[in-house]
């Protein structure tokens, strides 16, 4: 699923959609897949929030969720890979931190009634159905009040991505997250952004498609 710092790494010539044992095995053919650092659009969105609750959707080996939680945040973070899991709850402990991990698809993730104060995902990897189950659980997830932050690569080439094993029409899009957001939902922001970061799988990318989008009362 999605990680911190990036998702979706390359390698692989399938481009049917990924099990989690595949995840498993493309993190499993690295010591490392990405950076170590939380992600530029993160920081620069969330950074000067009160902290509150979060959930990093797909939160890989765990930096973006590790850096909430360093700052105050009580963080939920899923994966449907226990490799990069075992690898996000070390670096939360190397860095004295608390967060819940969870091995869960997203969809299959049961949500506190009330939500999140800030819900997080960056170059997601969800799954499009025709019922928009992703995009229905994104949206349910962020409290009254409370904030959704979804991250795509921006201008992504489509033979490009089957090279890295990924078919874009079977993923979520920045447009389908946009038009799922109903009444009551305020976009913030909905923008390029220049890609910022270090490197780790993905640092070819050099433009972020940002979405920052609040949750009415």
């Amino acid at each position: 699923m999605t990680s911190s710092t990036e998702h979706g790494p390359g390698g692989h010539s399938t481009a049917a959609p990924l099990s989690p044992d595949a995840w498993d095995a493309r993190y499993a053919g690295a010591e490392r897949v990405w950076s170590g650092d939380p992600n530029g659009a993160l920081v620069a969105l969330a950074g000067d929030l009160p902290p509150g609750t979060a959930l990093d959707v797909g939160c890989g080996e765990g930096a973006d969720a590790v850096w909430l939680a360093a700052r105050g945040w009580q963080v939920t973070a899923c994966d449907v890979s226990d490799v990069a899991l075992d690898r996000a709850r070390a670096a939360g402990a190397a860095a004295g931190v608390d967060v819940t991990w969870r091995r869960a698809a997203l969809e299959d993730l049961p949500l506190p009634a009330d939500g999140f104060d800030l819900v997080s995902v960056h170059y997601p990897a969800l799954l499009r159905t025709p019922g928009r189950t992703a995009e229905r659980a994104l949206t349910a997830a962020v409290a009254p009040g409370g904030l959704l932050l979804v991250v795509h690569h921006a201008g992504v080439d489509e033979a490009a991505a089957r090279e890295h094993g990924f078919r874009l029409a079977d993923y979520v899009a920045h447009e389908d997250v946009v038009a799922a957001l109903g009444p009551g939902w305020t976009v913030e922001v909905d923008e390029v952004r220049p890609r910022t970061g270090g490197g780790g799988g993905g640092a070819h990318h050099r433009e972020d498609l940002v979405l920052l989008a609040r949750r009415g009362r």
